[in-house]
């Protein structure tokens, strides 16, 4: 029965993400023990209707509810909603429940974590109409050839998206020389989005001008990894963050000071400072020196009102969350060895609907320039097109 329904299974998962394909049979079989149900066979499992699902998935407190390290055997194990969805998922589409079409609009697979998440809308609306209703700018879309990928590289990424990250360098150019220096210019946007690879560009592009650039981490202001759960501010809001000591940055730089400011330690997930923002003992800063531009690079440097107004140029850069996800497996678990793979899916799957509702949408809705590298188009807000 289990070899039954295991194959059907891969054959319909086959036609939903070709990446799958890159699987033979017997690994498909590996991944899926590992969210066989229990005592239970895949008959039992519950099917509920796809409003019901579709309810849920919309719901921010089905993400809220989901434990980030739930653990049995002193191990971390996924999240009992994360299994029970998925469980349903696949006995839906093995037993012709949930259409391919159905579950394809509503969720995307990922063939290293082996789990359905739900997809994200960060292009509601009101988004659109801010950004004028439609694009500026169209490319090649260039993230196409990673389906089959596991895990995306720095290189693979920074050339797919090399032709719009060069177009958006030239439109940052365009405003810079309207607004003149000094001038603060942030980019917001998911973790793995691509914003590192195209600050290369952004900077090789002042620098052969004679345009002095400091560069400011947003998140070098995070608090401890292990505060910020403990008082469940999660990662998106000021609580998470040394606020303070940000917005004095800023204010510095944009006087021509310079500013001394927080080291984040991204593997452990240590903050340079105490959790009341005081240096803390045997640790160092970060100088940042003036200069023409200072360029913020973040999730939300421009989420907060006091914030907005030291904002010269607010740039929005987004990649879809099936690919950003893939990035992350290659550089958090690959390289950087952040995660357990349990947490980072725990994390990962509770974090992107609950930080589009409460962060990025946001600062999509207020951006000047918002960037969609996986549709491979840039948008540019009303108030600047004109």
């Amino acid at each position: 029965m289990l070899a039954d329904f295991s194959s059907k299974l891969y054959e319909k998962l086959s036609e939903l993400n070709s990446g799958v394909e890159t699987l033979e049979l017997y690994e498909f079989r590996y991944a899926l023990e590992n969210l066989q149900p229990g005592n239970m066979d895949w008959e039992s499992v519950d099917m509920p209707s796809k409003s019901h699902i579709r309810k849920k998935i919309t719901d921010s407190r089905f993400y809220e509810e989901i434990a980030l390290k739930p653990a049995e055997n002193h191990k971390i194990i996924l999240d009992k909603n994360i299994l029970n969805l998925n469980r349903s998922l696949f006995s839906g589409i093995v037993k012709g429940k949930y259409p391919l079409g159905w579950v394809d609009k509503y969720f995307y697979f990922d063939v290293r974590g082996f789990l359905f998440l739900p997809r994200t809308v960060y292009f509601t609306g009101d988004v659109l109409k801010h950004l004028g209703g439609k694009p500026y700018l169209e490319f090649e879309r260039g993230q196409d050839r990673f389906a089959d990928y596991h895990g995306i590289g720095f290189k693979d990424f920074r050339e797919a998206n090399r032709e719009i990250d060069q177009s958006l360098v030239r439109i940052i150019d365009k405003l810079t020389q309207n607004k003149g220096f000094p001038i603060v210019i942030a980019i917001a946007g998911p973790t793995a989005a691509g914003k590192t690879e195209f600050s290369e560009y952004l900077f090789e592009f002042f620098r052969n001008r004679d345009i002095t650039i400091s560069s400011v981490e947003m998140d070098n202001f995070f608090y401890d990894r292990d505060y910020r759960e403990e008082i469940g501010s999660g990662s998106m809001s000021s609580e998470a963050i040394h606020y303070n000591l940000f917005r004095q940055c800023l204010m510095d730089l944009k006087d021509g000071k310079a500013s001394e400011i927080p080291r984040y330690d991204f593997v452990n997930g240590l903050s340079s400072h105490d959790s009341k923002s005081k240096l803390k003992k045997g640790a160092s800063t970060i100088k940042v020196m003036p200069s023409d531009v200072i360029y913020i690079e973040g999730n939300f440097p421009f989420l907060f009102d006091e914030i907005i107004p030291l904002v010269d140029i607010k740039v929005f850069y987004l990649t879809d969350d099936p690919i950003r996800l893939k990035r992350k497996w290659k550089r958090d678990i690959d390289f950087r060895k952040k995660y357990d793979s349990n947490y980072l899916c725990n994390r990962y799957f509770r974090t992107q609907f609950l930080k589009a509702e409460s962060c990025y949408i946001a600062q999509l809705e207020i951006c000047d320039v918002a960037v969609d590298t996986t549709q491979a188009r840039i948008y540019i807000s009303k108030s600047v097109s004109g």
